[in-house]
Parts: structure tokens; sequence; C-alpha cells
């Protein structure tokens, strides 16, 4: 996990400053990404600009007073919230969006996914896409030091089986079922790597930490601090209370009950089902140096139990009588992929999708705060042996992954741009949305891919050996799910009853 080439790789990277390691280039290309989208956003504001942020004030005004005179005519309040979502969207436009693009969803001619939903092609935003992040990523290869032979045919290779697995999670029973596409990505990777074997020429491009790191500094930007403040105090006692003390015992539990042989494997599996999944696995594993087979069992384990935890927490939540706030609190702070909180959260209404999301962002933001503890403790702890000197500031910023400092420096700056009045949030939603969205999908989708291609079934087999690994999920997630539950009843129900009135539709 030090971000330097396998040794049958062709592309070489020698390391020999700090300035030229994964993180710091993450950042730069994330850093790119987000400037020049929002530079192009900005610089093409509709020429009536001003005309049309008068019309989104008004229309604001007319909808804020309906709903302080607690207005009962609930198909008006729908059309002013609609219009007023649609005056504020016509308030910037992204101009890149056209040339950045993925698949659509499809039913059962899967060509319908190279076309949106008013029927044009999405070719040229696929095309876009690529040119892009093999530009990208050939600067980002040159900056490391690198000699990228035949990195271009390599990452074309990698593209097309993020496409497909796109394309597989795009089929509509697939789509219902939020069998999503870093499933599918993994799935098709492991495929490939243990049938007919993962092609030679392929490995030049399968920079697994490259792409998921830059994906989460563009990540930040999505990780609005205003956002986060929706549900104030009680939003933040129920992420960052249960959060780490689920980390820290269920790591005990591992160490001390299972014995578990990796201490590594036992602090990612653990990162991983106690804060936000994939996310925060990556960032662990960067931070305690895991093995890429512990990586992989850790996201395996993990996207396996969100789509079971999505299906049977709505009706369970439903027969518990927990009511949507409470039930979407839980939701967001046990199931690990955005995505599939959102989906659960939905099936529950629109009050416990917007709780379950806002608990699920407050809780994405201690991502970085996890990995800077977990080097600290690697440092000072695990590797520090009896006859070593006290380790130094210097050793935990080497071990600490500096991209995460990225992920937090994007969500700052796009926060406090987005908190800029009306006509900046709709800049900064045209970026995410037109682009940076869209782009972190593909690098994430890559970086399943790059695991899947890494990973054999054989390397596996004596972690699976013990049956260990399961356990410590399965008895991690059980208790993340009782303490979330006593607490999300503890303080939507009985300290702050009334704090989620703002969230209802």
């Amino acid at each position: 996990m030090n971000g330097s080439s396998s040794p049958d790789s062709p592309v070489t990277v020698v390391e020999t400053s700090p300035w030229r390691s994964e993180d710091i280039w993450a950042i730069w290309l994330a850093a790119t990404l987000l400037a020049v989208s929002l530079a192009a956003t900005w610089l093409a504001r509709p020429a009536d600009h001003v005309a049309r942020l008068a019309d989104f004030e008004e229309v604001t005004r007319q909808l804020e007073e309906a709903e302080s005179q607690n207005a009962t005519d609930g198909e008006s309040l729908a059309a002013l919230r609609k219009r007023a979502e649609t005056t504020r969207t016509r308030l910037a436009v992204n101009p890149l969006k056209p040339y950045i693009a993925k698949l659509s969803s499809w039913d059962s001619d899967p060509l319908k996914a190279f076309f949106d939903s008013q029927g044009r092609s999405l070719l040229l935003g696929l095309l876009g896409t690529l040119v892009l992040l093999l530009a990208l990523f050939n600067v980002g290869l040159i900056g490391l030091g690198g000699k990228p032979r035949n990195f271009s045919q390599a990452f074309v290779f990698v593209f097309l089986l993020a496409t497909v697995a796109f394309l597989l999670s795009g089929q509509k029973v697939v789509k219902h079922y939020n069998l999503e596409y870093a499933l599918w990505a993994l799935v098709v990777g492991l495929i490939v790597s243990n049938t007919i074997g993962t092609p030679s020429f392929a490995r030049p491009a399968i920079r697994t930490e490259f792409y998921i790191k830059t994906g989460l500094v563009l990540l930040g930007a999505e990780v609005l601090i205003n956002r986060l403040l929706v549900l104030g105090l009680p939003g933040v006692l129920t992420s960052w209370l249960v959060t780490p003390v689920v980390l820290i015992g269920t790591y005990a539990f591992g160490q001390r009950v299972l014995k578990m042989e990796s201490r590594s494997l036992n602090m990612v599996i653990c990162a991983d089902m106690s804060v936000c999944g994939v996310s925060a696995a990556i960032a662990t594993a960067a931070a305690c140096r895991a093995k890429k087979e512990e990586l992989s069992l850790a996201i395996g384990l993990s996207l396996a139990f969100t789509v079971g935890m999505m299906v049977v927490m709505p009706p369970v939540i439903q027969w518990l009588d927990l009511g949507q706030v409470v039930g979407g609190a839980w939701i967001g702070g046990t199931i690990d992929s955005t995505g599939a909180v959102a989906a659960a959260g939905g099936m529950l209404g629109d009050t416990a999708l917007a709780v379950a999301a806002t608990v699920k962002m407050i809780q994405n933001v201690l991502i970085g705060f996890v990995a800077f503890g977990v080097a600290i403790y690697w440092v000072t702890v695990v590797e520090r042996t009896p006859d070593a000197a006290s380790p130094s500031l210097f050793d935990v910023w080497r071990r600490f992954p500096k991209f995460v400092l990225g992920f937090l420096a994007a969500s700052i700056v796009f926060s406090t741009l987005s908190a800029r009045g009306p006509e900046a949030q709709a800049v900064t939603s045209a970026v995410i949305g037109g682009t940076t969205e869209t782009l972190r999908g593909w690098l994430f989708c890559l970086a399943f891919v790059s695991i899947g291609l890494e990973t054999n079934f054989r390397e596996l087999r004596p972690y699976l050996a013990s049956g260990k690994p399961l356990v410590l999920y399965v008895c991690g997630q059980a208790f993340n799910l009782a303490l979330s539950l006593f607490m999300c009843w503890l303080i939507f129900e009985k300290v702050f009853p009334d704090v989620a009135r703002t969230l209802s539709p």
C-alpha cells in the first residue's frame, strides 16, 4: 500500500521526494478538475443571471411566506418548492457537462444505456471522460517521476471494464435493488483475474490507490458543511459519538477475543463497517499499510452486507414503528454506502431520506480524523519496538494519508463558496452535478475494477479459512446497529424531539 508499482508493471515510479507521492498528486489532479470546472461554470453564467437571481429570490420569498403561515394546500406548496428549485438551477450552467458522462439506466435493451433521458447520445460524453482521465493520469504518472510506457492502451482496457460495470448496474431491476457499480466493478475485475488472468498489458493502468485517492478528494467537494449543520448538534452526536465507540470496541474484540492474525485486516474491516464503508477502508488501509488482499476482503464484506441491510432495515423500522426521523438517522449511521443509504431512506419517506443522507454526510467527515488517529496508533503502538526511541511527529506525518487533507480542503472551500448566496450555491451545485460527481464515480469504478484485477481467490483463502473476518464484521455490525438505534432514539425522541422538523418536506 505504498503507492509504487508492482514489480511486473512497466510503470516505474521512484518517490525521491514527498512531493512525488500519489497522495500529493491525487490532490493536484483533483484540485485541477475542481478549479477548471468551477471557473468554467462561473464564466458561463447566463447573460441575464441578475434577472434570474431576482426571480429566484421572489419565489423563495413566496415559499417562505406560505410555509410561515402554515399553509395547508399541499399542492400549492409543492408547486412553489418545484418552482424554487427550477429557478435555482437556472442560475448556473456547467458548460463541461455535455463532455462528461456515464451510462444511463436501461430495461431490456442495453443500447439504451448509451442515450440520456431525452434520447441524446452519450458517446461524446463518454469519449470526453476517457480522454480527460487518460490525459490527467498520464500527467500524474509523469509527476510521480515514472515513465508511463503503454499506459494509454492499458487504461483504455480498464476503462472498458468499468464501462461494463456501469452497464450492469444500470439495468432497472438491478438498480431497483441498488446493486451499485462498485459491486459490479469488483465482480468484473475478479472474473477476469480468476479466469483468464489479468493481462500483462493491462498492469500499467491498475492504479487502485491513485484512482481512489483522487476520487476521495473530489468527494470532499460534495460534503458541504452548511448542509451538515441542518441537523445541528443532534446529527453530530448521532454520528460522532457512536462511530469511534464502535470502531475501538470492534477492533478490541477482534484482537482480544477473536485473536485476529493481522492487525491491519482487523483495523480496515472495523473502519469500513463503523465509519462509512469503502472510502474509510481505503483511507485506513493507507494509514496502516494493509495488504491489497486485506482491503479487497474488507470491501467485499462491506458491499455484501450493504445490499442486505438496505433491503431489510426499512421493513424492520416500519415494524418497530420508529418513525421517519429515528429510522432515517439509524439508516444513515449504519449502512455503509451513500447510495444505499439514500435508497433505504427513500423507502420510508422524504423526511427519512433527508435525515439519513445528512447523518451519512456528517459521518463522512470522520474519514480524515480516523485516518489520522490510525496513523498515530500504528506508529506509537503497533510498530513501535521496546528498544525504539519515542516516535516523532514526523513519523506520524510520514504515515498519515495526506490525500485526506485534500478531502478536507475541498469540503471547506466548496462549503464556503456555497454559503455565499444562492448564485454561488447554484454554481457549486452545477460544478458537482455536471462534472466532479460523475468523474468521482468513474474514478471509484476504475479503482474497484483494479482491486478485482489485482485479487486472486487463492490469495484470499488464508484470510477466509478461519472465518474470523466474517465473524468480526457480523459482530461489529450487530454492535453498531444496537448502539446506533439506542443513540438515535435517545437524541431524537428524548433530548431533541423537534430538531428534525426543519428537514420535513
